[in-house]
């Protein structure tokens, strides 16, 4: 929450949750902080939490260092994961451009390299961008994105679990990933779907939209008109994003359920290598 101390403690102890100005300055003294109101995102609350709980586990008083220590430790999975991302999603770009023109495909090509790459960076590095211009501070317009993808990330390593459980001939253990992949799939979609329908402005991309193209119809001043049109533009982003990865998640479990099916009705062998074995340059060379 933004604001001078006093403010903020009174709005958080009216939600509920009772705090004073000093014990915020005495928590911020005793993580190493100047002041533990208005930081942004979760990143500062988590830290707290851990701390907490790695002073409790090993005593004394050594609040600060496990305070630092969870916040690096976030900050180093936040950018590997962005790097893995990165990675991962520019193969995909690139091998999705190969089919646009098949040099683009290559991965031992320079040009379609730098394309792939400049092309997925760009894509979220415009999320990044939003979350710095939105009226909203991007948290409301990314964290849901986040939350969904996150979980449908979650979907797909279940499915492959129970594809390779399948194929290992170990059918007897499908229950121990099919049973959260139930949960999760079921949970998520009808989560994603209420992202995107859902009749309430406070819940729906697309009826939080309309009810922005109703209030830049009836007009406004310039600044009101302006901060508008972005959050429309990102509830219609949302829409379409999550919409996309609800699509594209459905498709792999319904092609993972159509490669069970062969498996255990005996229409099709288990095959544990996907693709031939390609030797490395110079592999099987004995050096004298």
């Amino acid at each position: 929450m933004k604001g001078d101390v006093a403010t903020v403690t009174q709005r958080v102890t009216e939600l509920g949750f009772p705090v004073t100005a000093a014990q915020m300055s005495d928590l911020a003294s005793s993580v190493g902080e100047i002041t533990m109101v208005g930081r942004t995102g979760g990143a500062p609350t988590f830290a707290v939490g851990m701390a907490r709980m790695f002073a409790g586990v090993f005593g004394g008083k050594a609040l600060a260092l496990w305070y630092h220590f969870a916040i690096m430790f976030e900050a180093l999975f936040i950018l590997t994961t962005i790097d893995a991302g990165t990675r991962i999603g520019r193969f995909l770009v690139q091998d999705l451009l190969g089919y646009v023109w098949r040099p683009l495909g290559e991965t031992r090509s320079t040009v379609g390299n730098w394309v792939g790459s400049g092309a997925f960076v760009a894509a979220w590095g415009w999320f990044l961008y939003q979350g710095v211009v939105d009226p909203l501070g991007g948290i409301n317009s990314l964290w849901p994105i986040f939350g969904v993808a996150n979980q449908l990330l979650a979907v797909i390593a279940l499915t492959l679990g129970c594809t390779v459980l399948i194929k290992m001939g170990r059918k007897r253990y499908l229950w121990v990933p099919l049973l959260p992949l139930t949960w999760l799939l079921a949970v998520t979609m009808t989560a994603g779907w209420m992202k995107i329908f859902a009749g309430d402005p406070r819940l729906g991309f697309l009826s939080q939209a309309a009810v922005l193209e109703g209030k830049i119809a009836g007009g406004g001043t310039a600044a009101q008109l302006a901060e508008w049109h972005r959050l429309l533009l990102s509830n219609r982003i949302d829409a379409f994003v999550t919409g996309t990865f609800l699509i594209l998640v459905a498709l792999v479990v319904l092609a993972s359920m159509r490669v069970w099916l062969q498996l255990l009705t005996g229409r099709r062998v288990a095959d544990l290598r996907e693709e031939p074995y390609v030797p490395a340059p110079g592999a099987g060379v004995v050096a004298r």
